[in-house]
């Protein structure tokens, strides 16, 4: 008696275990390709032309909007002129809580990017509207391929580079458009900066 309750439980505990390693299968499964698929963003760079809200926590005297100038630099209150251009909105928070400090205890300093003004990307080559465009802070090549029309018939989808100068040299990024219009190598649909060329083959 005892023998035949004990393979009957068996018998049903069996299909639970198998459902149970499926769902850890699947799960796991799913874990991984969402990591593989996870997009990188970069962060976008003020430059002349943008205008920032900055702000210090409990010091409504420095709640200012302030003009990038043309060449670079940015004047704040209690932090003097200080070179803006080329900079994170984290690095600029972080430039600022270093001046502002020597005068302030330990100072929340918030900066918010309220107008671009120098963010143009050009996009050339095989596609449908080519030309020089202004984006807002966070524009993708996704989104930079929209904006100019999407890819012509001709276009070498999975050849495509993006053109960016860095430290007075060329870099060149592959973009592979059906790879990442299918879901994978998300992490080449990065953040495009002011100046970069899109160059579809």
């Amino acid at each position: 008696m005892n023998k035949n309750i004990k393979i009957r439980f068996q018998f049903l505990l069996s299909p639970f275990i198998l459902g149970l390693f499926a769902c850890l299968f699947l799960t796991s499964t799913g874990i991984a390709a969402a990591a593989k698929t996870k997009k990188t963003v970069t962060a976008y760079t003020v430059g002349p032309g943008d205008i920032l809200s900055i702000s210090v926590w409990k010091e409504e005297g420095l709640d200012k909007e302030v003009l990038i100038r043309p060449d670079g630099g940015m004047s704040f209150p209690l932090a003097g002129d200080i070179p803006a251009g080329g900079k994170s909105v984290a690095q600029l928070q972080k430039l600022l809580v270093s001046k502002i400090k020597r005068y302030i205890p330990d100072p929340v300093v918030t900066v918010a990017v309220r107008q671009i003004q120098n963010n143009k990307i050009f996009v050339v080559g095989k596609v449908n509207r080519p030309g020089e465009y202004l984006g807002a802070a966070y524009i993708d090549v996704m989104q930079a391929l929209a904006m100019a029309g999407g890819l012509n018939a001709y276009a070498s989808s999975n050849n495509i580079k993006i053109l960016r100068r860095v430290n007075g040299s060329i870099k060149s990024i592959l973009f592979e458009y059906d790879e990442v219009a299918s879901g994978y190598k998300l992490h080449q649909d990065i953040i495009l900066e002011s100046g970069d060329v899109v160059v579809v083959p």
